[in-house]
This record gives structure tokens, sequence and C-alpha cells, in this order.
């Protein structure tokens, strides 16, 4: 069996009402139970029941603002491809604690291929991504290498998943 069908699997318990109110909290986290129940045509009491149930089985991780950086002062959007001179799990795990603790980083994924990692950093200017890539980020035992690329604009910023309903 596939990591492809376990997913799927895990979707099939979830019927159109739970699809529709995944999507709707996905698009509006801050909708009243009463507002939802009436779109998943739900009285309230079991809609927040199936929604307490999403939250309980891992379906919904949590709720947050999106925040506008530029707006508070985060100009400067940066992808970092890190590469790594030992690949052993703890040695894998050990960089994944470091970038836990860096705010600038706010995604860090692991990848298969020539790059070991991918961060998505964000900082106030230029200067400040400079300073934190040499003081914080090169320095970083077992850290090989590092090749960024700077954005220029964001051409699509669409967070979560696509979610539609099943046929």
């Amino acid at each position: 069996m596939t990591m492809y069908n376990i997913i799927y699997m895990k979707r099939d318990n979830l019927d159109n009402i739970d699809i529709k109110i995944l999507s709707l909290l996905q698009e509006n986290g801050r909708i009243t139970n009463v507002d939802l129940a009436e779109e998943v045509d739900l009285s309230a009491p079991p809609c927040l029941r199936r929604v307490r149930s999403l939250e309980k089985n891992g379906f919904i991780r949590g709720y947050h603002a999106d925040l506008q950086a530029e707006k508070l002062g985060f100009e400067v959007t940066v992808f970092a491809m890190v590469g790594l001179h030992n690949q052993a799990e703890a040695d894998l795990k050990l960089f994944e604690e470091r970038i836990l603790s860096l705010p600038y980083v706010r995604e860090c994924h692991m990848l298969n291929g020539e790059i070991d990692f991918i961060l998505k950093c964000v900082a106030p200017d230029l200067s400040t991504f400079q300073s934190f890539l040499t003081k914080e980020l090169t320095s970083a035992p077992n850290v090989a290498s590092v090749k960024t690329s700077l954005t220029i604009r964001q051409s699509k910023h669409s967070p979560g998943i696509p979610i539609n309903l099943k046929d």
C-alpha cells in the first residue's frame, strides 16, 4: 500500500459535510459555528461535534491569522537551499531542531536530491537577512552549503490545500 493510498483511505472516512466544513474553515477560520452549520445544512450542535471530531482526529491542526509581512516590516523573503555534510538521521534531526529555534525561518522542507533542505525565510531587510545567513545558517554544524534566492514578487498565495467535494 502506497502513501498515496493511505492518505486517500483517511480522506475516505470523511463525508461531503466534513469536506465542506474543512473547506469553509480553511477559507474563513473565523466563521461562527452558527454560520458554518447553516452553510453545511446542519443545526449548530452536530456541526460543532463534527468540527471537534475533525480537530481531534488531526484533520484540523489549528487556526491562525494570515498576516501581511510587508505591513509588519518584513520586506524580504528568501528561499535558502541547504546542503549538509552528513545525512545520517541523527544529523538531520539536529539540523531540524536548530531550524525550529530560528524565527526568520518560516518553513523547512527536507528534499530528495542534491539539496537536503529548502527554507523559506523572512527578514526586515537584506542586511538583516545577510547577518542571519552568516551568523546562524551557514555557520550551523554540519552545513556544507547554502544557496539563496531572493524573491522579487509573490504571484500566488494560497495557504492550505485544494479541497473539493467527493463525487
